[in-house]
């Protein structure tokens, strides 16, 4: 076919195709999806993007965690994580959020057992133990605040309901209220002593610094055991029911 008889049919060609072969031609084509790229919806993705994240954190570590690292273990595009997050501090405080979360359900499935106070504290104690020992990457990050938005209202709304926890079970142990966001000298003290003491232990039990104690026991000693006979010791027995 000539060229004036391409240019003559194209004039005589209804408009409706005319305009479809030109967009035809505009449209780029579509990227074909990568192998081992799936398929999300967009809420979904976003799920998908933390649960891919908490994997990489808790096999490869914080220092492994990069969206791009998210990115592959969630098999999409590189570009995904930052577009539901917009960086990593983001994707962290999300993640954060989400670690608080399970830590805040297990110390209140912990807790709904117990009859007396005493068993209350050894319930949160054991519960906030076994969240650091099967979560140990979730649980260092939710208190590595440098690297965190505390601002993020997921996060902050989390961290806070942690700390709420915490100051109502010291309270119920001084038999008081305690009002979170006016804290008398005396139950700071306390709160911080509570808290230093299960979370000092669970550092020293996660990075292994207790096994020599343990060997110095009478052999069957666990470290549940070690735990109880801690926290009921005399210098921080709760007061009596």
């Amino acid at each position: 076919m000539t060229r004036l008889s391409r240019e003559n049919k194209a004039k005589t060609s209804p408009p409706k195709a005319r305009k479809a072969a030109k967009q035809a031609v505009a449209r780029p084509a579509r990227r074909p999806r990568r192998s081992g790229e799936a398929p999300y919806h967009h809420g979904a993705l976003h799920e998908a993007l933390l649960t891919a994240a908490e994997r990489v954190l808790e096999r490869d570590g914080l220092a492994g965690l990069t969206l791009r690292a998210v990115a592959r273990e969630a098999g999409v595009s590189h570009a995904a994580p930052t577009h539901h997050f917009g960086d990593l501090t983001g994707l962290l405080s999300e993640l954060a959020a989400i670690g608080f979360r399970q830590f805040n359900d297990a110390m209140r499935t912990a807790v709904a057992g117990a009859a007396t106070i005493a068993e209350k504290g050894l319930a949160r104690a054991k519960a906030y133990i076994a969240y650091a020992q099967a979560h140990p990457g979730m649980y260092g990050l939710m208190f590595r605040t440098e690297r965190l938005d505390m601002s993020r209202p997921s996060l902050h709304e989390a961290a806070g309901a942690a700390f709420a926890g915490l100051a109502g079970a010291v309270g119920e142990s001084r038999h008081e209220h305690i009002e979170e966001q006016k804290l008398s000298l005396d139950q700071a003290a306390a709160i911080v002593r509570a808290w230093s003491l299960v979370h000092g232990f669970t550092t020293l039990l996660l990075d292994d610094r207790l096994s020599n104690i343990l060997k110095r026991l009478p052999e069957g000693t666990s470290v549940e055991t070690l735990l109880d006979a801690m926290l009921r010791s005399s210098a921080f027995r709760p007061p009596a029911n």
